[in-house]
């Protein structure tokens, strides 16, 4: 597990197990950061695509669970980054 390390990492036993350990560490914490991390993406994208159409982040939420609109913040984010077109429909549909 220790191929492609450099130095005493990948060749010297102890050094080597101590690093696999802790890259499997960083690994096992990292699989969870990186859900935090595409989330906030998501919500900084569909702000940024929400604001150029004069509405708020949270006042867009609030409006897509009150008419039943259920799309993620994956595939909402999608659209203001790629298809400002449809995410614009999207808005004008709640206002």
């Amino acid at each position: 597990m220790a191929k492609g390390y450099f130095g005493a990492r990948k060749n010297v036993w102890t050094i080597a197990k101590n690093a696999v350990e802790k890259g499997l560490q960083y690994a096992y914490r990292d699989r969870k950061a990186k859900k935090r991390h595409f989330r906030a993406l998501w919500i900084q994208r569909i702000n940024a695509g929400a604001r150029m159409e004069g509405m708020s982040y949270s006042v867009l939420m609030g409006k897509l669970k009150d008419n039943g609109i259920e799309m993620n913040r994956k595939v909402l984010a999608d659209l203001a980054m790629n298809h400002p077109e449809a995410f614009k429909a999207v808005l004008q549909s709640l206002k």
